[in-house]
């Protein structure tokens, strides 16, 4: 996920923030508040949700950083935290019947026209996987983690991850060969 000199700058700066800088935590915050939000709107699907989650998840961070005992793990310890406040935020909405606007529709009413299926399905597909899936598959592959990292994350076994894996990819296919199929039957 990070090579080992940024790994190092961010342990320093977790350390300097359980120490009480505030210059440390503004810097932390600048170098991963992009990243942190790219994976909370992969959750979400939602960009002002993303923020909204991105938020509360630095001021948990701010609240919690004191009881990271090792600052090497900081970045499965914030992704946690941001994948915590994304379920909450899901769960907040299927609760009140708002959910995120209807991808299906937007990519049918896509003017441009499709050859074959390519990243850009990928993106509308991975909204439409479930939660668990969307969850382990933007870890793994947008983010970069591994199995030990991801499991660490979830709060789940190693073996829970490579089920889940193993779970999300088959899902992703068939959601994108039935795009694939939907696409080829819009265009003939």
């Amino acid at each position: 996920m990070q090579n080992s000199r940024e790994q190092l700058v961010d342990e320093l700066l977790v350390m300097e923030c359980q120490d009480g800088s505030r210059q440390a935590m503004e810097k932390l915050v600048f170098r991963w508040q992009k990243r942190l939000w790219r994976y909370a709107l992969q959750l979400t699907g939602d960009p002002e949700a993303a923020w909204d989650v991105t938020q509360e998840s630095w001021l948990a961070v701010v609240r919690g950083i004191g009881r990271l005992h090792d600052p090497a793990r900081f970045a499965s310890w914030v992704y946690r935290i941001v994948t915590n406040k994304a379920n909450d935020w899901i769960g907040r909405k299927t609760k009140t019947g708002r959910l995120s606007p209807d991808f299906d529709r937007e990519a049918e009413q896509s003017e441009e026209p499709a050859v074959a299926i390519d990243a850009a399905d990928l993106q509308s597909v991975l909204p439409r996987l479930s939660d668990a899936g969307r969850t382990v598959l933007t870890l793994h592959y947008l983010e970069g983690f591994g199995l030990s990292d991801i499991a660490e994350i979830l709060h789940v076994p190693q073996g829970t991850v490579k089920s889940r894996l193993y779970a999300a990819r088959n899902e992703l296919k068939s959601l994108w060969l039935g795009t694939a199929r939907q696409k080829e039957t819009t265009h003939e």
